[in-house]
């Protein structure tokens, strides 16, 4: 079966194109729409706005290439004494200039996430207005940092600040260009998909309908062991017989055949499904690349699908995006995408409480103020919520959860201790401690009434001077896909434009292309994979100025500095 996705261009497509959308209905309240402006995150500007005029970047027709030096400190430590030594990198950057014509692979297409990401590309690319409620409402992609947010390129003469979309600093796709198909464990089509969803507005759902239903998910891998036992009345789309290596074989056929298919420079896989129970790490299983190729041979209980997945698309050298909290990406996974120089990223969308608690514990640290204790707990009712009422699920979203504080906790030794290593092992998917911690609990409930929009309550619990206590309480209601669908978007575009560039340190080498885990990835995710044996960052603001500074460099501008606007110094 060919995949079935939505496609942007109006010809030249190997499957039948969408049909018009269906008859408004003679109601007046149904009356057709005038076409609306086109919201600002979804127009199209000039390709390159941004010209640097530096004898350090080269433009060509095929590519920029920029020198950059890398400024950073050395320290050493010697008793209560610190030596430091200024550090500079020279790099060379190329980026390549054509935007490729990209498709996205969503593995669990017609769930929540995957079905709001369908009908939110089809609003854009039609300019599609609905009546809500509140009026009339446009498509936009607000909640992306490339597509909604600016970012401070200089000053103009005058001193003052000049920003720019973020999406113009770079060539980038367009989320509207993008070729979208996937696979589910449910045959359901994504127009009822979308209704059984809930999640956009009805006039929205009646408009896209018809573009909707004519996209259906491949058959997708399902291992019952590895979800909740009550997605089994899902389970109707799935990918026959046990065979572990015949699945993989055939996801790798799937993505070949979509990338032929629609004409594609470049594929991205993702995955949006259900979140898995943790894989047990053992040794001549999961440890090494030549060990997990041989269990998916074998047919091994603890090789997951997410990781199937992974394999076929580190295989098939294409990135690879998990969306959820699972280990995914065990030791032999990781291994084997740098062997072959491909791209994963992970773990587990950052959408709403643990983005807020990425900067609310980051500013409390570094204000001086000590968390003590931090309770946060959610409850929902959507399909996510439903698999994570089972205690393997769940416990597979407490260790994503409860990890993002460690780095901002760990940088203040003022305010935490060191405390002394007990030798006892860490329960799994925990870390051991070297310093004093908040006491951190995260809770979710499945509460099937409030659907797709998710109630969050947390409460930080600090210490203040001469012993005095200050507590937060905090509480947040949002549509759960409405928030992760844009952190889809944002991902898939920056794993495409990191697929393009490469760097080389001496002029007379070779370029060679980013190390394989993308860690400047991290802003979107809430426990970000990274290099092993590298510290984890997860400062929110520290995050975006990587991806910021990332992007400058790829230009041969500096990081920015607010230096002189506070000194006030004359240069």
């Amino acid at each position: 079966m060919s995949p079935i996705a939505i496609d942007p261009s109006p010809n030249g497509s190997a499957r039948a194109p969408a049909p018009a959308p269906a008859p408004a209905p003679t109601s007046s309240i149904y009356a057709p729409l005038a076409p609306a402006a086109i919201d600002p995150t979804a127009e199209r500007r000039p390709v390159e706005p941004v010209t640097v005029d530096s004898p350090n970047l080269k433009y060509t027709d095929e590519a920029l290439f920029a020198k950059y030096t890398f400024h950073s400190s050395e320290v050493t430590k010697n008793g209560d004494r610190y030596t430091v030594k200024p550090v500079e990198k020279k790099f060379e950057l190329r980026t390549g200039r054509k935007v490729p014509k990209t498709g996205l692979m969503l593995v669990g297409w017609g769930g929540n996430n995957g079905t709001t990401l369908s009908a939110t590309i089809i609003a854009n690319q039609h300019n599609i207005s609905w009546s809500t409620r509140d009026g009339t409402q446009t498509p936009n992609y607000l909640g992306s940092l490339v597509r909604a947010s600016t970012l401070r390129l200089g000053s103009d003469p005058e001193g003052k600040d000049v920003h720019i979309p973020f999406s113009d600093v770079l060539p980038m796709v367009h989320p509207n260009d993008i070729v979208v198909g996937g696979w589910d464990i449910s045959a359901m089509p994504l127009d009822a998909a979308m209704r059984r969803a809930k999640v956009m507005d009805y006039d929205l759902q009646r408009q896209v309908a018809p573009y909707m239903a004519k996209l259906q998910p491949l058959p997708s891998i399902y291992y019952p062991q590895f979800i909740n036992a009550n997605q089994e009345e899902r389970a109707d789309n799935v990918i026959p017989g046990t065979s572990k290596q015949a699945h993989l074989e055939q996801i790798r056929s799937d993505i070949r055949a979509f990338k032929l298919a629609n004409g594609l420079d470049q594929v991205v896989v993702l995955w949006t499904a259900n979140t898995e129970r943790y894989s047990e790490l053992i040794p001549g299983v999961n440890d090494t690349q030549e060990a997990l190729l041989q269990a998916i041979k074998d047919d091994h209980f603890e090789v997951s699908p997410s990781t199937i997945f992974a394999v076929a698309a580190i295989l098939e050298g294409v990135p690879y995006i998990n969306g959820a909290p699972q280990n995914t990406f065990v030791p032999g996974c990781i291994q084997l995408a740098e062997s072959r120089k491909s791209f994963i990223g992970g773990d587990d969308f950052k959408s709403g409480q643990t983005k807020i608690k990425s900067v609310l514990a980051d500013f409390l640290v570094n204000a001086g103020i000590k968390p003590l204790s931090i309770a946060s707990y959610n409850h929902l009712g959507n399909n996510d919520g439903k698999n994570l009422s089972a205690p393997a699920q769940f416990r597979s979203k407490e260790i994503s959860k409860a990890s993002v504080v460690d780095d901002m906790v760990e940088a203040n030794h003022l305010l935490y201790k060191p405390v002394k290593a007990t030798g006892a092992p860490a329960a799994k998917g925990d870390k051991v401690h070297d310093t004093e911690h908040p006491d951190h609990i995260i809770v979710i409930k499945y509460v099937p009434a409030v659907g797709d929009d998710k109630r969050a309550l947390d409460e930080y619990h600090s210490e203040i001077m001469m012993g005095g206590r200050n507590t937060i309480n905090m509480f947040n209601e949002c549509q759960d896909s409405l928030l992760a669908t844009p952190l889809i978007i944002d991902l898939v575009l920056l794993a495409e434009l990191l697929t393009r560039v490469t760097y080389r340190t001496d002029e007379t080498a070779e370029f060679d292309s980013l190390y394989s885990v993308l860690g400047l990835l991290s802003y979107m995710l809430k426990a970000p994979l990274v290099k092993p044996g590298q510290a984890v960052i997860n400062s929110l603001s520290r995050q975006r100025n990587a991806l910021e500074n990332f992007l400058r460099a790829c230009v041969s501008l500096q990081p920015n500095s607010d230096l002189i606007n506070f000194s006030q110094m004359e240069v």
